[in-house]
């Protein structure tokens, strides 16, 4: 399927908007049937300190559900947009926790990873939303 950039960037964005894991597979199993392959990772904790680990996370969860290949060019693809996405997001959650979802989306040469997420402080709650988008080759 020949989708574009636009397209691949609103899966991601739903896929990370979900509120429940039922959720999370429907959506997922809609974009399957449109040729869109999607993850979805549950982010939580100090955002800044975790950084790593959700990188980390997005390019495991990525390669375990097929969106990606193994390989040094997938990861870096997917790395490269998670730290993207999330410093778009990070000085509003400097020091602060967040909980939330990290969606990732492909079809063919569109790669999209969006962070979304509530930050918190105390009972006063801020959202956040970042995204970005790399151009892969397919496999």
């Amino acid at each position: 399927m020949n989708e574009t950039s636009k397209a691949i960037a609103k899966a991601a964005i739903e896929v990370a908007m979900t509120e429940s894991r039922q959720e999370e597979q429907k959506k997922i199993a809609e974009q399957k049937e449109n040729g869109i392959k999607a993850v979805a990772i549950d982010i939580g904790g100090n955002l800044l300190e975790s950084i790593p680990k959700v990188i980390e996370r997005s390019i495991v969860a990525s390669r375990r559900t097929d969106v990606i290949k193994e390989s040094h060019v997938y990861d870096g693809a997917v790395a490269g947009a998670a730290r993207e996405a999330i410093m778009q997001v990070a000085t509003k959650a400097t020091g602060l926790n967040v909980g939330g979802k990290i969606g990732v989306a492909r079809s063919g040469e569109h790669l999209s990873v969006c962070i979304f997420m509530s930050i918190g402080l105390l009972h006063l709650n801020e959202v956040a939303i970042g995204l970005a988008h790399r151009s892969i080759p397919e496999h």
